[in-house]
């Protein structure tokens, strides 16, 4: 892939609006703009300024624009960059970009003025994957999470580690050099003291995941039960919306019903699923076969039951028959209001609400919290949020695990030189210190053209 060309792309969302930014970056980036910016000369302008102009050639006049200036290194790619303000007319923009193609650029590929900004040192690999994390942020807790990277938060926190363990992989390296002298420069008991220090970081920020995937992808909650249990009350009820249609006639909900739901900043996906429950109606099988497959793919599954038709022996089957899919379910009594505290005690370990009257819901709310982890780790602090940083952190744990037990078995210099190499390398591969051509197209390959 070839860095040394100038590159353009419309910045801004394609369509119809007051005004698009076409980007460019590279070298040539001021030259190509100005060869059709009338009636400023560019080259001349100082970074960080912006001009109103035309842009213009062959007789003919594009738009009128502004363009903003941005001198290398002084720029987001740290490139030379400009950025033409025009009308957001998607005539107007792809005249315009073909304009500047004809000049000399050439159209960006998705993710290419983020990963020059990488390549040219403006940021790490993390915070660069955390750039698009910041885009497609859709709620606070996604958003806190992806600015904490971004500023470099996680970064310095793996580089912390990284740097300790160097010195210790290179006191390793050296009583390799000298093998034959039987030499130790590295004190075992201070290599020992040195990784447990290193899982202690580590183990929190694998633990972290799995709020950190529910904060940036939402969390799957699938609202089970036997029909008329007051799942689809219990969907409008949160939603705070008639978003599901209810009937005291049991089955009415015969296909999945899925909406948005935040709380807390986290997105939940709520689905309300079709009574489970022996039927030979033909719909509301396929009703129920799909609840089940909800089930399957769920995060949380709230289990609904009617406190004044379920009985304990009953309700403790259906949470049971949940439990054996290893996922959180959280065990819910609707109608509660119907019944009396003796047979509400019965009901062990379950949240009592009235989904009707829009009791109990509090109690829900944050059993749902708990079960993400928000209690447990803070949102300002570090989230690992993306599945390749968990993946080499994991490693990386794994690893470092290994030199423990090397350690404590006498295991010799090069065995436990090899596994700190692995450890060096996993989290290397997180900020792009270490990386190749194949990673960086992937990563990159999934940014908007644009960025």
């Amino acid at each position: 892939m070839n860095f040394s060309d100038t590159i353009v792309a419309l910045a801004t969302p394609a369509g119809v609006g007051a005004i698009g930014v076409i980007r460019l970056s590279g070298d040539r980036a001021i030259e190509i703009v100005n060869k059709v910016f009338q009636p400023k000369d560019l080259s001349v302008q100082a970074s960080h300024t912006i001009h109103y102009g035309r842009i213009e050639s062959a007789g003919r006049v594009y738009d009128e624009v502004v363009a903003s200036l941005y001198i290398a290194p002084r720029s987001y790619t740290k490139e030379n960059v400009v950025e033409i303000s025009c009308h957001g007319s998607p005539f107007i923009q792809e005249s315009i970009l073909q304009l500047f193609v004809e000049q000399g650029a050439r159209f960006a590929r998705p993710g290419e003025f983020t990963q020059r900004a990488f390549l040219n040192g403006a940021f790490d690999l993390a915070q660069a994957e955390a750039v698009a994390d910041v885009i497609a942020a859709d709620s606070a807790a996604a958003q806190n999470a992806a600015l904490h990277q971004l500023r470099g938060g996680f970064s310095k926190e793996l580089a912390a580690l990284r740097e300790e363990l160097i010195h210790f992989a290179s006191l390793i390296e050296l009583e390799l050099d000298f093998g034959e002298e039987d030499v130790e420069f590295a004190d075992r008991q201070d290599l020992e003291d040195l990784v447990n220090q290193l899982l202690a970081n580590i183990r929190p920020l694998v633990a972290s995941f799995r709020t950190g995937n529910a904060v940036k992808n939402g969390v799957a909650t699938v609202i089970v039960g036997k029909p008329n249990a007051g799942k689809s009350t219990l969907l409008n009820a949160l939603l705070k919306e008639d978003r599901a249609i209810v009937s005291d006639i049991a089955g009415t909900t015969r296909d999945s019903l899925e909406d948005e739901w935040t709380l807390g900043g986290i997105k939940f996906r709520l689905v309300d699923t079709a009574g489970l429950r022996e039927t030979t109606d033909v719909i509301e099988a396929l009703g129920v076969e799909r609840t089940q497959a909800w089930v399957k793919k769920a995060q949380v599954v709230i289990y609904m039951a009617d406190a004044t038709s379920e009985t304990p022996v009953g309700f403790a089957a259906g949470v049971e028959a949940l439990g054996q899919l290893d996922i959180p379910v959280i065990k819910l009594l609707n109608k509660v209001d119907q019944i009396s505290s003796t047979e509400l005690a019965a009901f062990e370990d379950a949240i009592p609400i009235s989904a009707k009257n829009r009791s109990g819901l509090n109690d829900l709310e944050t059993a749902l919290l708990n079960v993400v982890g928000l209690d447990q780790v803070s949102t300002s602090g570090t989230l690992v949020t993306n599945l390749r940083h968990y993946q080499q952190l994991l490693q990386t744990q794994e690893t470092l695990e290994g030199v423990l037990a090397a350690l404590k078995t006498g295991l010799t210099g090069d065995l436990i030189a090899q596994d700190l190499r692995y450890a060096l390398h996993h989290l290397g591969e997180i900020t792009g210190q270490i990386s190749n051509d194949d990673l960086l197209r992937n990563i990159f390959g999934k940014f908007c053209i644009g960025k």
